[in-house]
């Protein structure tokens, strides 16, 4: 039988720290919003989107073609990165070209490589 876990006696240990964090930590609603924003970098095919926008503006079809993947398939991932604002289209006359909304995205990108590359 495992050894009991050691339980703290007391209730607060550092009340000014407890107090600080209290007051100063996001509210409900922007935690929510906040853990929506990064669900999008959890997932590889997204991250490899915003890699490829991160180089050059492509259109739908070079995008497809840089993931080897279907036109549909990309779209979808986009739709959902410009309803979460990280991706901005244009439109030249019958091609719409995407690229990243702002440099917001570019630092997440490169802060989560220069973390895991630690």
């Amino acid at each position: 039988m495992p050894d009991k876990l050691e339980i703290c006696s007391c209730t607060v240990i550092h009340q000014e720290v407890v107090d600080k964090a209290a007051n100063e930590m996001p509210s409900n609603e922007i935690s929510i919003k906040l853990s929506e924003l990064f669900k999008m970098f959890a997932d590889p095919t997204r991250i490899k989107l915003i890699s490829a926008l991160y180089i050059s503006e492509m259109c739908v079809c070079d995008l497809a073609a840089s993931l080897s993947m279907t036109h549909s398939a990309i779209s979808h991932q986009l739709r959902l990165l410009k309803m979460y604002n990280l991706v901005k289209s244009r439109k030249e006359g019958k091609i719409v070209y995407y690229s990243l909304a702002d440099s917001h995205v570019t630092d997440l990108l490169n802060i989560g490589l220069e973390h895991i590359n630690e």
